[in-house]
């Protein structure tokens, strides 16, 4: 298994996997966890969570790839695409929220 984790990291990435993550960008820390890219922990730090909601957006994908293990390409996209979904209803559910608040104060 560690064999297998080292390979991982040394093979080129798959550029079917490459692209804008948006369950990392607005999901940050649970998507980190779910993904074992514990880094993203970092985004529930403020001021920093403005840089690493778009660190994680550009790089998420690539590390969930190299941190978890993966059946396939396919799996990971499946997987990573339900992410992007929620990350939608995330995204969805804070401008709910703002125009609300937004609202009250006026």
């Amino acid at each position: 298994m560690e064999e297998k984790s080292e390979l991982r990291g040394a093979e080129e990435l798959p550029d079917e996997i490459m692209g804008w993550s948006w369950g990392a960008c607005f999901l940050n820390g649970v998507w980190g966890v779910g993904n074992r890219t514990y880094s993203a922990l970092l985004a529930f730090i403020p001021v920093l969570n403005i840089l690493m909601m778009l660190t994680l957006g550009l790089n998420g994908r690539k590390w969930a790839w190299k941190n978890k293990e993966w059946e396939s390409v396919e799996h990971f996209n499946r997987v990573q695409k339900k992410w992007d979904i929620a990350g939608f209803v995330a995204l969805g559910l804070y401008v709910i929220v703002f125009i609300k608040g937004f609202i009250e104060i006026l």
